[in-house]
């Protein structure tokens, strides 16, 4: 009778490690959901102080700041004015490696992009400002530019290559990305902005 007892208690241990287990798994789904939601809420937030920035530096002077750093520290006047606290991390890579959008010389920056290809989980339900991220592939579609003029704002958004492309990018550089092609660091990027399959000029 032992026998037949101890088989159903190995049974009955297998079964709560397997209860065990896909309780851990789907505990571990939430929360790796809910972390990226909060991040996701993080990154429309620092983006917009971004954009804010820019439109800040550019109203103080009709020009687009050169870099990030110029937000930070504007030396164009005596006494430099701060349009921004400080250099802010992506928060969906963790490091300050956004893409920057340039302008149509080339010459300033206009934007900031996450260089994260991740899916977002968000879909809909973005502010008037944002509505270009609706149904975006990844948070690297997340534009946070600045136009001063808001006629000249694109009408689609920007489609960035899959996978491949962002492997050498480099962080801080006013790059370009084409089909089947790598980003060189240091690359200036042509008037248009930033392409990719399938989208036009930006």
């Amino acid at each position: 009778m032992r026998r037949p007892q101890r088989g159903f208690t190995y049974i009955g241990l297998l079964i709560a490690v397997a209860i065990m287990g896909l309780m851990l798994t789907i505990v571990g789904r939430i929360w790796s959901t809910t972390e990226q939601r909060e991040r996701e809420a993080q990154l429309l937030f620092i983006g917009h102080a971004y954009r804010m920035a820019i439109a800040s530096y550019y109203a103080s002077g009709h020009q687009f700041p050169t870099s990030l750093q110029d937000l930070v520290q504007d030396e164009r006047f005596p006494i430099p004015k701060h349009h921004l606290r400080r250099i802010y991390a992506d928060p969906m890579t963790g490091r300050p490696d956004w893409m920057l959008l340039p302008t149509a010389s080339g010459q300033g920056i206009m934007g900031v992009v996450s260089s994260s290809q991740r899916a977002p989980l968000k879909r809909n339900g973005f502010e008037p400002i944002d509505d270009l991220f609706k149904d975006a592939d990844c948070y690297c579609a997340w534009q946070f530019a600045y136009y001063p003029n808001r006629f000249a704002r694109p009408a689609g958004g920007v489609t960035l290559p899959p996978s491949g492309p962002l492997d050498n990018f480099q962080p801080g550089t006013i790059t370009t990305v084409t089909p089947g092609s790598t980003l060189t660091p240091g690359a200036p990027l042509p008037p248009g902005g930033v392409s990719g399959p399938g989208t036009g000029p930006n």
